[in-house]
């Protein structure tokens, strides 16, 4: 007689089962344990082969219909009283992964949990995520240290090393001593000058002309410019020569800034030194100097090297990709929903700016972030109403995932700050 028809000789004759939890032996009633066909014990009973049963239990003995689970026996107590009662309730002294992982195995759901335990669940895991967050944090800031740790242990071997390696922490840890707290304060200040310079030089009051009455640069600021531009260079070559890494060193986002914000300098001259009677394809050169002038903006981002809240804010946008896409998403929602409505309800009035869709895009993108400019607003009843509820729906959107990403910032930003003490 094979395996099968053994069980189901026996399955057909009893109406009780045999489980041992653990130790704990338990005789349960089959009827009690069809209540809930999609459950680990429920499904259990539908088996017709040994291996279909071994996959649902530890092991399984045929002669006494026992079946084993290598559970904890204290928790399968609530298990049964579920299957009695159709209500879960939490184990005391037992944390709130244990409980999920339990409650996963005998295929128990969230929703089965009685009222008196829901809140506290929901709280106990709201809980855990953060710790684990936080734990999260730590390992990272683990990683980190082990990580400059590791660009240490590179310098070892290399040319030399104990000259490259102090003028490297020097220049990349502003806390390593009193000398790189002074070099970072310098670069810092190389910077603001640098951009106040670029913000100077669109004033009116500093344009000058030659006696042709051709603009020309203000040779004061052009100075500045030239010593401003000469330290980047001069601090990118020197932190690139004494880097363990070379390859890592270009790779990094911030070390790119630093060469953009230094690159369209020495374009723009190369440009001016160029013969333009001998190129005809120079044509738009001065375009070409305007919009690389226009990418010194990009000094202003070196300041994030120096700065833990730019950095600490870099690094939320980086872990913060969900929240930012829901963000724009129903801001994009909202804007469509209301542009349409706007747009209907203003067409037919004559005095109405809202003679499109895409019109009213812009008006729905201002409103719902709430800037306002003026330059368009509704002149029917309805469409007033139809305005602040466009107001109203915005500061709600734009406020709940605002939330969460500060939360994520003000996390970053603190451990940026033990990172540098």
């Amino acid at each position: 007689m094979v395996y099968g028809q053994i069980l189901h000789r026996h399955g057909r004759g009893d109406c009780s089962v045999n489980l041992n939890v653990g130790g704990f032996k338990q005789r349960v009633e089959r009827d009690v344990l069809e209540r809930f066909p999609q459950t680990r014990l429920g499904r259990l009973l539908c088996c017709s082969s040994n291996e279909a049963i071994l996959e649902l239990c530890d092991d399984f003995s045929p002669s006494e219909m026992e079946y084993y689970f290598d559970r904890n026996p204290s928790f399968f107590c609530y298990v049964l009283n579920f299957y009695l009662t159709g209500k879960m309730h939490l184990m005391d002294g037992l944390c709130v992964v244990s409980f999920s992982q339990e409650i996963e195995y005998w295929g128990i759901k969230e929703r089965h949990l009685d009222s008196c335990c829901t809140e506290v669940f929901e709280e106990l895991n709201f809980a855990n995520s953060e710790q684990f967050e936080e734990l999260q944090g730590s390992y990272s800031s683990i990683e980190e240290e082990s990580e400059s740790e590791n660009e240490l242990e590179m310098f070892e071997g290399s040319w030399c090393e104990d000259v490259r390696k102090n003028i490297w922490l020097r220049l990349e840890n502003p806390g390593y001593s009193r000398s790189a707290k002074i070099m970072a304060i310098a670069s810092m200040s190389v910077v603001v000058v640098s951009i106040f310079a670029m913000c100077i030089h669109s004033m009116p009051e500093f344009h000058q002309v030659d006696i042709n009455d051709n603009e020309i640069e203000n040779p004061g600021l052009v100075l500045v410019e030239m010593i401003c531009v000469v330290f980047f260079s001069v601090e990118f070559v020197v932190r690139l020569a004494v880097a363990p890494s070379a390859k890592k060193f270009l790779c990094s986002p911030l070390n790119i800034i630093d060469f953009i914000s230094v690159m369209p300098f020495f374009i723009t001259l190369a440009l001016d030194l160029m013969d333009n009677e001998e190129t005809a394809d120079l044509e738009n050169v001065g375009k070409v100097v305007q919009i690389l002038r226009l990418m010194r903006m990009f000094r202003i981002l070196k300041l994030a090297r120096h700065s833990t809240g730019l950095q600490s804010l870099g690094a939320t946008f980086r872990n913060s990709y969900r929240e930012v896409g829901l963000l724009i998403l129903l801001l994009s929602m909202g804007t469509s929903i209301f542009a349409v409505l706007m747009y209907f309800v203003e067409n037919e009035s004559l005095e109405s700016q809202f003679h499109s869709i895409p019109i009213g895009w812009w008006w729905a993108t201002i409103s719902m972030t709430t800037v306002g400019y003026g330059d368009m607003c509704p002149v029917t009843p309805l469409g007033k109403l139809v305005a602040t509820l466009c107001i109203l729906t915005g500061m709600l959107v734009v406020a709940l995932p605002i939330t969460l990403i500060f939360n994520k910032f003000a996390k970053f930003y603190q451990r940026q700050n033990n990172n540098n003490k």
